[in-house]
């Protein structure tokens, strides 16, 4: 069953829209505005994202959300239909609806995108010594088969590498993604993080080969 977070704020179109979803197969964690939606965001296979939101607004959170999670197709739905609009949606969503819609027509445009992205219930890579389950967020080392167990923060950091295989992150990236702040020049809490995290997922953390210095820049995780 695939799993679809939608935000909207307006609980009579919510409750209504849930409903059809759920009846079409798909199971559906609706929020109300942008709180708590972080959460479900780590199982998602898709988002429909409303607009016109408190707090922040559908702009600024589904370009946050591609931003993380960019293997997640993003579908806008709103009643604005100025083409200003629609042209700032499309820089980030994958699909751009008006309402009023018809569900049938969302669904169709929910299978286009599923397909078209094709996401595996169980996607394994290849990360030097370990493969690592992006879908079940596991890693296990292949020269034992045991798994390495990360907690907190360093969990965080590691799967978010992984939604960036690649992909040189600046240390501003990746603090202002995984705590939620500015990040200020000369503060070490990335650094010491990411020594930590090197620690349980390296094979000689003095020789990084999983996780990349990129002197000046920042690190990156290739696969």
């Amino acid at each position: 069953m695939k799993n679809i977070v939608y935000i909207e704020d307006d609980e009579t179109i919510g409750k209504w829209l849930k409903e059809e979803l759920e009846d079409n197969g798909y199971h559906v964690s609706w929020y109300l505005s942008d709180e708590g939606s972080e959460e479900g965001m780590k199982n998602a296979d898709l988002v429909i994202l409303d607009v016109m939101l408190p707090g922040l607004d559908g702009f600024t959170l589904g370009q946050r959300f591609k931003n993380n999670y960019n293997d997640v197709p993003i579908i806008m739905l709103t009643a604005r239909t100025a083409l200003d609009d629609k042209v700032q949606g499309l820089t980030f969503a994958d699909d751009y609806l008006t309402k009023p819609f018809h569900p049938k027509e969302l669904m169709a445009r929910i299978e286009v995108l599923l397909r078209r992205y094709n996401r595996q219930e169980e996607d394994c890579r290849t990360v030097g010594h370990l493969d690592v389950y992006t879908k079940q967020q596991r890693i296990i080392r292949r020269s034992d088969g045991e798994e390495i167990i990360l907690s907190g923060k360093q969990h965080q950091l590691f799967f978010f590498f992984t939604r960036h295989f690649n992909q040189t992150l600046t240390k501003e990236q990746i603090f202002e993604s995984i705590w939620k702040d500015p990040y200020i020049e000369g503060d070490k809490t990335l650094t010491v993080h990411i020594r930590h995290l090197r620690e349980k997922v390296e094979e000689d953390p003095s020789k990084p080969k999983v996780i990349e210095t990129i002197r000046g820049i920042g690190y990156r995780m290739k696969a």
